[in-house]
């Protein structure tokens, strides 16, 4: 039976509301939004707007208004002579502070600020890391250092009268305060710090979304875009031919599953199956194809593709052939090889056995090994693969985790084959273990450990 919480496609988004979440992983930095506009323009729709369709990421949402200094005794005197709209009203610096501990993964505890007393209360709140944070606020754009943070910069733009009766509604009714109070605030300080502090920050924006909340065009924008560089690992960046797939709630839950110590062997076979299997299928998206027209039964025509049938997959025994089922599953009927290659002390790694099909120079290939690790086995087996006569650009290499070292050695060496992952851990031990790894594949997924 499979655990709850991947049943339920851990949909459990984090917000600044909630003491959940997980830690994010050490070597993969949070994607950091800024959403700024005047007061009431829709900034927090948008936001709401983005978070729902990020449906699969973990996001936590940032309000600047947390950050509001408290007023002291002879300011809430004379509060109706503050002005909340100029920069010094808010503390940059525990603002700057909170955002670059969750931008390297730790949790930090927001202040939460009461509009009606004009002070920070207790308790804080605790946001954890994720994988999306979004800072949001009349003046995010403002300060250089608060800035430099972000990977995209957006600016709510709407009307002015719109942005008045929004905000007349808002303070009335969330605020406590009177019709009269909030015009005369908003003429004396809303409205000129908007024209000398916010506006001017428009300039800094990447992105500028008319009529903001009601644009579900610029939001669907904005969210592929964001998918985009979710999926997108700085390797990716250096090395084109280097292919993650595309990480959900369910892989990341399967993930969890397969690298915890405690798993069984059964459900550690269980999932580490389910994975492969997304993995083949994903590799298998690489062949080459050729269009083709079909009949369907309901004599409709159909535009579809026929992919290259001139295949077959090498397993690096033994974990390797772990991998094997899945690729059957997929392609009935298909040849696989199978190359041994051992750790020979200070003579590095050596070929103990191979066994290849012998047309294999004409086939692409899908090279199956479950971990990269330093790259050294794979370089050998890619090695066999070439003096046979094998184009790289034939070679497709499936791998459930990848570390960067291996991806370096293996891509610097061969540009030109294709690496398909479903996870970039963060580094190798000392014992050329992958870090956080799910340990010896072979031995968990066989039960020789």
């Amino acid at each position: 039976m499979e655990p709850a919480a991947l049943r339920s496609g851990f949909n459990d988004h984090i917000s600044v509301e909630s003491n959940g979440g997980f830690d994010c992983p050490k070597n993969k930095q949070p994607f950091i939004i800024g959403v700024a506009g005047g007061t009431a323009s829709g900034k927090t729709t948008v936001c709401n707007q983005i978070i729902s369709q990020l449906h699969d990421q973990r996001v936590v949402l940032v309000n600047q208004d947390s950050f509001y200094r408290s007023l002291n005794d002879d300011q809430l005197v004379n509060v109706h002579e503050y002005n909340f709209d100029h920069p010094a009203a808010f503390n940059t610096e525990l603002l700057l502070s909170c955002m670059e501990k969750l931008r390297r993964g730790h949790p930090v505890n927001i202040p939460s600020y009461d509009f009606k007393s004009h002070k920070s209360i207790e308790p804080s709140r605790l946001v954890n890391p994720a994988d999306v944070i979004i800072l949001e606020g009349i003046l995010v754009l403002h300060d250089f250092h608060v800035r430099n943070l972000m990977n995209m910069k957006i600016f709510v733009d709407i009307d002015s009268d719109v942005r008045l009766a929004r905000r007349i509604q808002r303070d009335t009714v969330e605020r406590g305060r009177n019709i009269q109070n909030v015009l005369d605030q908003y003429s004396r300080f809303v409205k000129p710090s908007f024209e000398e502090f916010i506006l001017p920050s428009k300039k800094f924006a990447d992105i500028i979304i008319p009529r903001g909340g009601d644009n579900d065009v610029a939001i669907d924008l904005i969210v592929q875009h964001i998918l985009t560089k979710l999926g997108q690992h700085d390797l990716c960046k250096i090395y084109p031919n280097i292919n993650v797939i595309f990480s959900t709630f369910q892989i990341r839950g399967m993930h969890t599953l397969v690298r915890d110590v405690k798993t069984t062997k059964h459900d550690f076979v269980f999932y580490s199956d389910r994975l492969i299997r997304l993995v083949v299928e994903h590799g298998l998206g690489h062949l080459p194809f050729t269009e083709k027209q079909i009949i369907t039964p309901t004599g409709s025509v159909y535009s579809g593709v026929v992919f290259c049938k001139r295949l077959c997959g090498v397993s690096v025994i033994r974990s390797g052939e772990s991998m094997e089922n899945a690729l059957r599953a997929c392609c009935k009927g298909i040849k696989i090889g199978k190359i041994l290659i051992h750790g020979d002390g200070k003579n590095g790694r050596q070929l103990i056995y191979e066994k290849l099909p012998a047309d294999i120079s004409s086939r692409h290939v899908l090279l199956l090994d479950p971990v990269l690790a330093s790259g050294n086995s794979a370089i050998k087996a890619i090695s066999l693969l070439l003096s046979k006569g094998v184009p790289e650009t034939s070679i497709i290499f499936l791998n459930l985790i990848s570390a960067p070292e291996g991806i370096h050695a293996v891509c610097r060496k061969f540009p030109k084959l294709k690496i398909v992952t479903s996870e970039i851990d963060s580094s190798l031990d000392k014992n050329y273990g992958v870090i956080p790894g799910m340990g010896e594949f072979g031995d968990r997924y066989f039960g020789t450990d």
